[in-house]
């Protein structure tokens, strides 16, 4: 079979009125785990973003995780190839082989009728997709397959606390605006924003007592991360602010135990310090030391964007 590039499948396509090309599909790998992120049909399409975060775990082993965000699904996956077991309005579609292959990495899918034409050519419409090789094109009752080939991104968290005084600041917005101009900049793709509540009564809180984390996916992590301390540092209210940097596809258990633990109770700087070098979290202090452990805290709660907000204590 041949590789057709996205501008191939967009000329020979793009006329037919029922297939609906995906907004965007995003590929991050650390070495062990392959992360997708996918903005289904046009951006638009919650339904067949609920339909595949139904389907896919249920029918492939590959799936090790999977949440939609309105019309995005997110799913983590380890590199292997799966049989699958595709039974029509049951099992319809899901994902039968996951490689990383020098700077890329490639993704099988196979489907049934709808789920067959969203697994070929739908996504191989999509922005950053550098080609895709359709095995079975699928439509109507057949089976559709196809390998979606991608560039390899890595994965940046940044967890940020104490931006903020009593006479002016806001993190959460603080933190928003330069993800969003470092974006802009073309540092990277700008994934995620997830607040994150503390222990409420801390008293070295200014108000609400939350910290921030944003995710990346780029290809220039030294250069996105020195970036954004540049903007953080420039725009500060507090002389006790820091920043932790993650670069894994899952968080570890012990960083979620402690996120967990800043929410309920007082913690010590030297704890998160001690969990931050265990698990490979680099910690960097832009003002002061005090934040460290409400960055952490919110890496920690990166991917759990509604459970970060929830108030334990």
């Amino acid at each position: 079979m041949v590789l057709m590039s996205r501008e191939e499948v967009l000329k020979k396509y793009g006329g037919v009125e029922w297939i609906s090309p995906y907004e965007r599909i995003i590929a991050m790998h650390d070495g062990f785990h392959v992360e997708l992120h996918e903005f289904h049909a046009r951006g638009k399409c919650i339904g067949g973003a609920a339909w595949e975060i139904y389907h896919y775990p249920r029918v492939s082993n590959l799936v090790l995780k999977a949440r939609r965000e309105g019309a995005r699904n997110i799913f983590v996956l380890k590199k292997g190839e799966t049989t699958l077991r595709l039974v029509p309005g049951i099992a319809g579609a899901g994902v039968e082989k996951v490689e990383v292959v020098g700077d890329k990495v490639e993704v099988t899918y196979a489907g049934l009728a709808g789920g067959g034409i969203a697994a070929t050519v739908c996504r191989g419409m999509a922005e950053n997709v550098l080609g895709i090789e359709i095995l079975e094109e699928g439509g109507g009752e057949k089976l559709g397959k196809a390998k979606l080939v991608l560039p390899a991104m890595e994965k940046v968290v940044i967890g940020v606390d104490d931006t903020d005084s009593k006479e002016g600041g806001a993190t959460w917005a603080l933190v928003n605006e330069i993800a969003y101009k470092l974006e802009k900049e073309g540092l990277g793709y700008y994934l995620l924003h997830t607040i994150t509540q503390l222990y409420t009564k801390n008293p070295y809180k200014t108000t609400n007592c939350v910290s921030i984390s944003v995710t990346f996916a780029t290809q220039d992590s030294e250069k996105l991360v020195k970036a954004f301390e540049k903007e953080l540092r420039k725009s500060t209210f507090s002389d006790e602010t820091a920043m932790a940097v993650y670069k894994k596809i899952l968080i570890d258990e012990e960083l979620l135990k402690f996120g967990e633990k800043v929410k309920r109770e007082m913690v010590e700087i030297e704890e998160a310090e001690n969990v931050a070098e265990r698990n490979g979290v680099e910690l960097i202090e832009i003002t002061g030391r005090r934040g460290v452990i409400g960055a952490l805290a919110a890496v920690a709660y990166s991917d759990s964007p509604d459970e970060a907000v929830r108030v334990y204590a």
